[in-house]
């Protein structure tokens, strides 16, 4: 994993949450996670925002991962095991072959999603606390909550690693 030690609370960034990101990273504890996603924007503009935010985020002690290929000076990348790029390797999986292909793809980490109802995906199906349990606890790598999280919900799944978009910021 690089040497560095895979954060416990992770926030993704999204249209949804742009206007509160600087707030919401600070207000992270020292040493949390990064996922800057912003697929919403232009590509020049999409890097103008992640040198803003990346720089926020570093500036309070942060590990910063990019979703995407390209080479921005993140700590890592975020995304589908099959296109996950250099450093910090994060695959995102939704069921136990998603898991298996990030297995293989070694990835560093597994956000696996969505344990709960989400406002990106309305009425969608979930993993529910034991089907995430299930999933998560089968693999060897460690794997980040994610979908519908926030504090509360955290503690119900007595997981320790989790992430959110909307239950952070």
């Amino acid at each position: 994993m690089n040497g560095q030690a895979l954060p416990l609370l992770w926030l993704l960034s999204d249209a949804r949450n742009d206007a509160g990101l600087e707030a919401a990273l600070r207000a992270l504890p020292k040493g949390s996670g990064f996922v800057f996603r912003h697929y919403h924007l232009e590509p020049a503009e999409r890097r103008r925002q992640f040198e803003k935010l990346a720089l926020i985020a570093r500036e309070c002690g942060h590990v910063v991962v990019l979703s995407g290929a390209e080479d921005w000076g993140a700590d890592g990348h975020y995304g589908a095991p099959e296109r996950l790029g250099t450093g910090l390797r994060l695959a995102t999986a939704h069921n136990g072959e998603e898991i298996e292909a990030a297995i293989e793809a070694k990835a560093d980490g597994i956000f696996l999603s969505p344990v709960f109802p989400t406002s990106s995906h309305p009425g969608g199906a979930t993993l529910g606390p034991m089907g995430f349990s299930v999933l998560a606890q089968r693999s060897p790598v460690p794997v980040i909550a994610l979908g519908g999280m926030n504090a509360e919900r955290a503690r119900e799944l007595n997981w320790p690693r989790w992430g959110a978009i909307d239950g952070l910021s």
